[in-house]
């Protein structure tokens, strides 16, 4: 399984981006999709999710409302709408897929099986 994040970039306060995750190998389908984010020195923390039952989307408390996550089945791709973003937006993101996440434990890196590699979003005051 290969997943390809993309649409990072440099981007002013305010301003807005999709990320995208495309799987190879192995469809969404059945699984659970998050993608998470890290800072320098910092943990990589969860910005939100599809969930593996019922294919819902789960967004973190401090981007709920900016950030909304769609899946686009055809194209075996989960996109990452980032809205209105903030200087402390700026990380790597990355994307990954567990097959027995459940939706309790989205929210934890440990919880994955395969990551992507992380694309940059930076955002300038």
């Amino acid at each position: 399984v290969q997943l390809q994040a993309s649409g990072g970039g440099l981007v002013q306060a305010g301003g807005s981006l999709r990320l995208s995750c495309a799987a190879s190998g192995r469809t969404f389908r059945s699984h659970a999709v998050g993608w998470f984010r890290q800072a320098p020195g910092k943990e990589r923390e969860f910005v939100g999710g599809v969930t593996r039952t019922h294919g819902g989307t789960i967004c973190a408390d401090s981007v709920k409302g900016r950030f909304t996550i769609s899946m686009d089945n055809t194209k075996n791709t989960v996109f990452l709408q980032m809205t209105s973003l903030k200087p402390g937006d700026t990380a790597v993101y990355y994307c990954g897929i567990g097959a027995r996440i459940i939706n309790s434990a989205i929210n934890r890196p440990a919880s994955y099986d395969y990551w992507g590699q992380g694309t940059q979003v930076t955002v300038s005051s």
